[in-house]
Order: C-alpha cells, then sequence, then structure tokens
C-alpha cells in the first residue's frame, strides 16, 4: 500500500507503508546506527518520534525478543530505505513487519532516507505525519499542530514499583522510561535494585533507605517535568545520584542550570566523547534531542562531544552527584563504557 511522509514545512515523500497500516504522527527524528534497530524500537526515550535510520537496509537479522529493552515498541513510525523481508539469524523470531504489526506501528519504506536526513540536519527536527490517506496541507497542518508529546514521560513510565533481588548495593531508580540494559548492568553487579514509577514522593524512595538513588532516561522535554524536578530538589544531599540521559538534564535543572534543544539531535552508535577524567575518548551511543545548555554553578564538566562540545557528564563538586548524557549500557565499544556504572557506585 503507498504511504506518505509529511513533513511541518510542506515536503512529501512517497512510498510503501508497511506494519500497522494507520496514519501517525510525530517528531520526525534520524538515527545513524548500522545495526541495533530492535532496541531502537523498543527505547522508550523515542516515544512520540517517527524513527529514519540512514542505514540503507534494515531488518535483515529479524527481530528477537530478548534484546528488547522495554515491554513493546515506542516510536510513532519507522521509516526505512529498504527492509529485508528474508531475515536470516539463528536468533531471528519474526520479521520487522510482523513485529510493527503486532506492537500498532506503521512503517514506511521505499523513500530517499538521506534527503530527508540532509532537511533534518539542515533545518532541524519537525513534527511529521505518515499516512495513507490523500488529505489536504491545511488538514495536515491542524493535525501537526494538534500534537503534543509533553505527556510522554508520563505515559512510559510503570505504574507500579518493581524489585529486582541482589546482595549488593541498594538502588532506587527512577523509571523515566528506563531501558532494559540500564537495570541489567546494575543487576550484573550484584545491586538490589529497585525501580519506582516516576512521579513517586521522595519519602517514598528514600523509605527503602536506598545507598543509591538513579535517575533514568526518557523521552521529551525536561522542563515539561517541573513536579519531577521538585521532587528532585528533596532528594539533592540526602543520598547520592547519579543519572543517565533525561536524568542527567534533570539534574541540570535540578541544580539551577538550563536545558535546550539540539538543532537535529545526537542519535546513533558513533559519537566520540572524551572522559576529562580519565583523559580518554570513547565512542559512545547517544539518543537524545535536549542537552544541559548551561551547567549549574556548583558542578564541574566531566564529558564533552568532540562533534560539538556539548556537555555530555558532570559531577558535583562536594555531594556525590554524578551522570552522563550518553548510553554506557547500549554497547556501541561494545563494553568500553561500562565503567561508568561502576562511577555511580563509587558514588555509594
Amino acid at each position: 500500500m503507498k504511504g506518505k511522509l509529511i513533513l511541518q514545512d510542506g515536503t512529501i515523500f512517497e512510498g510503501t507503508a508497511f506494519g500497522y497500516l494507520k496514519d501517525s504522527i510525530g517528531e520526525v527524528v534520524f538515527n545513524t546506527s548500522m545495526i541495533g534497530y530492535g532496541e531502537i524500537l523498543t527505547d522508550p526515550s523515542y516515544y512520540g518520534q517517527i524513527v529514519t535510520m540512514t542505514y540503507p537496509l534494515i531488518g535483515n537479522y529479524g527481530i528477537n525478543l530478548e534484546d528488547v529493552e522495554s515491554h513493546g515498541v515506542h516510536v510513532k513510525g519507522f521509516i526505512v530505505r529498504e527492509k529485508s523481508d528474508t531475515p536470516n539469524n539463528f536468533r531471528c523470531e519474526m520479521d520487522l513487519d510482523t513485529y510493527l504489526k503486532q506492537n500498532k506501528v506503521i512503517g514506511l519504506e521505499g523513500i530517499d532516507t538521506r534527503a530527508l536526513t540532509k532537511i533534518l540536519r539542515n533545518n532541524g527536527t519537525m513534527k511529521g505525519i505518515i499516512t495513507l490517506e490523500n488529505a489536504s496541507l491545511e488538514d495536515v497542518e491542524t493535525k501537526l499542530e494538534a500534537f503534543s508529546n509533553t505527556e510522554a514521560v508520563r505515559t512510559v513510565t510503570r505504574k507500579e514499583i518493581e524489585h529486582i533481588k541482589g546482595n549488593g548495593k541498594k538502588v532506587a531508580v527512577m523509571d523515566f522510561g528506563v531501558k532494559q540494559n540500564i537495570l541489567r548492568s546494575f543487576a550484573e553487579r550484584g545491586c538490589d535494585v529497585t525501580v519506582f514509577p516516576a512521579t513517586t514522593k521522595p519519602e517514598d524512595i528514600l523509605a527503602i533507605n536506598p545507598d543509591l538513588i538513579f535517575l533514568s532516561n526518557g523521552p521529551g522535554d525536561p522542563e515539561d517535568l517541573e513536579d519531577v524536578i521538585e521532587n528532585i530538589k528533596e532528594l539533592v544531599g540526602k543520598k547520592p545520584i547519579g543519572g543517565i540521559c533525561l536524568g542527567h538534564q534533570l539534574l541540570a535543572l535540578t541544580l539551577g542550570g538550563q536545558t535546550g534543544k539540539l538543532k537535529f539531535g545526537h542519535r546513533g552508535g558513533n559519537h566520540p566523547v572524551k572522559d576529562l577524567e580519565e583523559n580518554k575518548v570513547f565512542i559512545t551511543s547517544q539518543n537524545h534531542g535536549y542537552y544541559v545548555s548551561e551547567m549549574p554553578e556548583n558542578m564541574i564538566v566531566t564529558h564533552i562531544n568532540l562533534n560539538d562540545n556539548t556537555v555530555e557528564g558532570m559531577r558535583h563538586k562536594e555531594l556525590p552527584i554524578y551522570s552522563v548524557q550518553y548510553h554506557p549500557e547500549a554497547c556501541p565499544g561494545p563494553k568500553d563504557n561500562d565503567y561508568i556504572f561502576d562511577k555511580f557506585l563509587e558514588l555509594v
């Protein structure tokens, strides 16, 4: 079936729809990873976004349900140059088309993804719609204007507390859209992990007497989470705090810094970051559209992005608080960045 991507600026790409055949609206972004589409589809940080893969062939090793990062697919749409209909891998459980159908997400193939990526790089990310209809531009404009992602974290966070038993340090995770491999990384170090919904009150987190409070990744604009920021303020100084991605941005806002939106974001598995404390450069996996634009006075920069010099990590001058913008659990090295979890536990 024919489908179209219509961008906010009026640009139209025509291709073939697959997956769940129903119109969908989101922020159109691109990811430069060559592999890992199963993890990308299930990363809650992509909630509200239509993801374009720049690598030309997607789906060649199929889908396996061991590598998913959450309970389902969170993207609003998935755009590829070419999808593979004949995946070949001993771990393959189904093809990409079937997986998207099961999770009610529309896909679009056969468009010039390089041209789309250039538009997003030059003009910035923008809203878009994947549609099967011949809707007028006026109708599309109205639908795009009505789209909002302000409730993203409240949508993807778990509703109940989850406990992962361990014999080591006690870690309280605030789930803003946490990736499963972050929880695995703490569990592999023997940690006793309790995962809390995003809006859990500070006193309920402190009631378990954690050794470390961890602020997870998640979707959307950190400035939309005013109630969460107020909760984090009540935790500062009472327990060590670590954070990744959205958690890093929320820490900056909590401590008096500022965040801003990147023109087209950092999404891919090949972003060079320098750890200033280790004096080493690491290749990192990233997925974020916002960044720390102004550092809090009491924090020092520990990591910088070598592509655009944005802040990729920070540490408090006095308190045990440490966070990074990128994803150390996402295996771009594949294990080069695991040491970050050891640094989180050194805060205790």
